[in-house]
């Protein structure tokens, strides 16, 4: 009988726990220890491993578990507290914990999907620095604004000019590893007007499955599919929710360009203005729009095209 795993990740130890049985372990976070969970998940002819997204810590464990051919799922630590309290389940511990993910993986309908790719991993990291760079740079410029001090004025002048050297050699890691990933792809979506090289590396990195999707589930993944909020008579407003907050922003700030210099999705968005959508509305309406037609763009093969609206 096959069994479902739990794993709670922390940044030295792994909890496991096993589904439909009650068995649990504790492993280090280390080759040696996962070396050994391995072994154990064999022994119980384990097959779907779950654990929580951890920034970080679990990286290791599904990088050597799916490469050892296990079936390995990453969650939203949200989801699965959500879960633990559908199951009446309040305490908290690594076991318990543990317990909730191995039985939250039996229950589960979508199919395991954590393919580790060091070059995506890679460029995943490029971003994130990248991110955290401009992010120092912009916290400097507000903070030059309310400096008095001579010495500390001139600090985050030389900062800023540091910081920008960084962030432009940052830039151009950025582009040489999405073009190491996919050269073509990476050509098709600079042809975009709007389409910088930030959102295609963050497209890269965040939206992997770009090609493999329904236009229902690339707006769900993405978190620009509108929700219905209805009960009984009430027909409630419907709103966006969840999705890949990264991913989105980058969206977000191609498709401010893409209404301001691209016809089509200029014409669409004032198209809903008119009709009395509120701007922040319009806005993730092009955005839905914008990544349907990159998904179906990826998935036939063809070249970007503006279309009417």
């Amino acid at each position: 009988m096959s069994a479902y795993a739990g794993i709670d990740v922390s940044k030295a130890t792994l909890q496991i726990a096993l589904y439909p049985q009650t068995d649990d372990l504790s492993v280090a976070n280390t080759p040696e220890g996962l070396a050994s969970a391995m072994d154990y998940f064999r022994a119980h002819d384990v097959h779907h491993v779950l654990m929580e997204a951890t920034g970080g810590y679990e990286k290791l464990a599904v990088r050597l578990l799916a490469g050892a051919g296990f079936k390995v799922q990453r969650v939203n630590p949200v989801r699965a507290r959500s879960y633990a309290l559908s199951m009446n389940k309040r305490a908290k511990t690594d076991k318990i914990d543990a317990r909730i993910l191995a039985r939250f993986a039996a229950n589960l309908d979508e199919e395991p999907c954590c393919q580790p790719d060091a070059d995506r991993e890679e460029l995943t990291q490029l971003v994130n620095q990248r991110e955290s760079l401009v992010q120092q740079r912009d916290d400097n410029r507000r903070r030059i604004k309310q400096a008095d001090s001579a010495f500390v004025q001139q600090t985050y002048k030389t900062l800023e000019v540091q910081l920008q050297m960084l962030i432009k050699s940052c830039g151009k890691q950025i582009a040489q590893q999405t073009r190491k990933i996919n050269a073509q792809l990476m050509g098709q979506l600079t042809a975009i007007k709007g389409i910088g090289p930030v959102t295609i590396a963050s497209l890269f990195c965040y939206l992997p499955e770009l090609g493999d999707l329904s236009r229902q589930q690339v707006a769900a993944l993405v978190g620009v599919a509108p929700y219905n909020n209805d009960s009984g008579t009430k027909s409630g407003k419907r709103s966006i929710y969840g999705g890949r907050a990264k991913l989105r922003r980058a969206a977000y700030m191609s498709v401010l360009v893409m209404v301001r210099h691209n016809p089509d999705f200029k014409a669409r968005y004032e198209q809903l203005c008119n009709r009395g959508k509120a701007k922040k509305v319009a806005l993730v309406a092009c955005m839905r729009v914008l990544l349907v037609r990159l998904n179906a763009m990826v998935r036939e093969g063809t070249p970007w095209r503006d279309q009417p609206v």
